[in-house]
């Protein structure tokens, strides 16, 4: 390719452009796709195809027939970076894989050479399952779930993409408000579900009950809030199959959150409803952490006559956190299975609830089970927070 060749010049304005926003470019710029458009055109010209081939070769090819070693025997950063895009399951065509190249590439500040030792950059790997149609990402998130009986999604097969169609009530994803319809179910505690065959979601389900699930998800929404131009295809034939799919989304989700919210002890945060309560105190109650308890538990705890803390009570997918208010320091953190049960106090104040969690094994006097208090500022808020901790812990199990 000559110097100054049009698309080299081309190139240079829009690595200036990336340049002039000061800060560190992520997929959000929106200068980032052209650039590597710019780039992936530059790569093709330069890199000469062969005089006889009946087959097209793209620059992946080219990269991947590379195999240096430096002095020591060892396998350079670029044979490492080819073998680790060629190994790559999500990937399906030498496009895919030429653009996952230089994504690792740019993502590490080695593309004049690979010089420098790989840097293990989870996002690159996990964010990459349309790279064979596209430069542009979806937006790509991780949902933990505890053990539990079912998840409750309704899932449809579509050119190799796990689509969630629909959640049944009461299940834990339609508890969690985490997973819309119209999202992509991505990948399973690490297992790729890219160009699954009908049923494959589900068999890597039952393969791990019982554990502890990471779901990896690609929203159907963009960053910039429209939706996912790679996805227009398929949401219309899914929509065309399903006239009852309502998409959902989790900005929209938020947008909604946001206005419902008029009472002065909500907040937000991270995008959920955080409650602003007072943690009252808690308390040992031996060996037995039944619901039956905790009408006795509650007037011990106020009996002790502690100083009440205004906190915030986070309520998340798979553990609720207790910070304060004023300080910002973590009270205490549960996850779901830990507690044993839930309730609200009897008179004669309403808004006063609790549960009961065993106590932590590093406790030196662990003796069984603690009674944690707190107060609510409305009686309906009460219950709400009570129904939701019950709805956290009801689907988790136990498996032996």
């Amino acid at each position: 390719m000559a110097p100054k060749d049009p698309l080299l010049g081309t190139l240079k304005v829009c690595v200036l452009n990336l340049q002039s926003c000061g800060e560190m470019v992520t997929d959000t710029n929106p200068h980032l796709a052209s650039c590597c458009e710019l780039l992936e055109l530059v790569l093709r010209k330069g890199l000469q195809q062969p005089v006889i081939s009946l087959v097209h070769r793209d620059y992946w090819q080219c990269f991947e027939q590379l195999t240096h070693q430096d002095t020591c025997g060892r396998l350079s950063a670029l044979s490492l970076a080819v073998e680790q895009t060629r190994v790559c399951r999500k990937l399906l065509s030498a496009q895919g894989r030429g653009r996952y190249l230089l994504r690792l590439a740019l993502s590490r500040k080695a593309l004049p050479q690979f010089i420098t030792h790989l840097l293990h950059t989870p996002r690159v790997l996990e964010n990459c399952s349309f790279l064979d149609e596209s430069w542009l990402l979806p937006v790509c998130e991780t949902y933990e779930v505890v053990p539990c009986r079912e998840l409750g999604m309704v899932l449809r097969y579509l050119s190799g993409r796990v689509f969630v169609l629909n959640l049944m009530p009461g299940s834990q994803a339609h508890v969690d408000k985490f997973i819309c319809p119209g999202d992509i179910i991505d990948e399973i505690n690490g297992t790729s579900l890219r160009n699954s065959k009908n049923g494959q979601a589900g068999v890597v389900l039952s393969r791990l009950k019982g554990c502890p699930l990471s779901i990896v998800v690609l929203r159907w929404r963009a960053q910039d809030g429209t939706v996912y131009r790679p996805l227009i295809k398929l949401l219309r034939a899914l929509r065309m199959e399903n006239p009852t799919l309502q998409l959902g989304s989790t900005s929209s989700q938020q947008s909604a959150t946001k206005d419902q919210i008029s009472s002065p002890s909500q907040c937000l945060k991270e995008g959920r409803i955080v409650y602003i309560v007072q943690f009252l105190g808690r308390t040992n109650i031996g060996m037995f952490g039944g619901k039956e308890v905790l009408q006795d538990a509650i007037p011990q705890v106020l009996q002790k006559n502690l100083p009440s803390k205004e906190v915030l009570l986070d309520l998340k997918e798979t553990h609720l956190t207790c910070t304060d208010r004023s300080t910002k320091l973590e009270l205490f953190e549960h996850h779901y299975p830990e507690i044993s049960c839930v309730g609200r106090f009897g008179q004669p104040d309403y808004k006063i609830f609790a549960f009961c969690v065993a106590d932590s094994p590093e406790t030196p006097q662990s003796t069984g089970f603690c009674c944690v208090a707190l107060r609510a500022s409305t009686v309906k808020e009460c219950e709400e927070i009570v129904c939701r901790i019950a709805t956290g812990f009801k689907h988790t199990e136990w498996f032996v």
